[in-house]
């Protein structure tokens, strides 16, 4: 019996490309082989491999995603070579979503970018943990994100 189909039903379940399915199956296949001897049900084994295979790849992308938005936001507020005009356009669209984030978020975003703290800088003075503060910054980057989709606001 081939797995083909059960894994093409999970990677399709977790809307990953094809391609990209095909990937995450060999690396499961190829984890699989190494740990074979201590694998009871290979068939079990393999779908939870992959589907916790899955779940890597969206958190990864995510992280991606949020670290271009956390670089391109730092460049467009330091750039130099904009026009006044473009500068206040940035800073009013920031703002409006800044004013929609929840007040934890919109805490750590200002410290990040307007006081210019670097992510243990800020941990420190909102009185994070050093250790977290990467998932805050993940989720408050996100819900800024969203909101400067949903106002229309430039793509960072």
């Amino acid at each position: 019996m081939s797995f083909r189909p059960r894994a093409r039903a999970i990677t399709a379940t977790y809307r990953i490309p094809e391609e990209d399915g095909d990937d995450l199956l060999q690396e499961a296949l190829l984890t699989f082989l190494h740990k074979r001897d201590q694998v009871v049900n290979p068939e079990a084994w393999l779908a939870t491999t992959l589907r916790r295979r899955c779940l890597m790849y969206w958190r990864t992308r995510r992280r991606s995603l949020l670290t271009q938005v956390d670089t391109s936001v730092l460049e467009l507020m330091a750039q130099e070579g904009q026009t006044p005009q473009e500068r206040v356009d940035l800073r009013l669209d920031l703002n409006r979503a800044l004013c929609r984030v929840p007040l934890r978020c919109r805490s750590l975003l200002v410290a990040r970018y307007r006081q210019g703290l670097s992510p243990s800088e800020t941990a420190r003075s909102l009185g994070y943990r050093s250790s977290g503060i990467y998932k805050l910054f993940e989720r408050c980057l996100t819900a800024l994100t969203s909101r400067l989709t949903l106002i229309g606001g430039r793509q960072v």
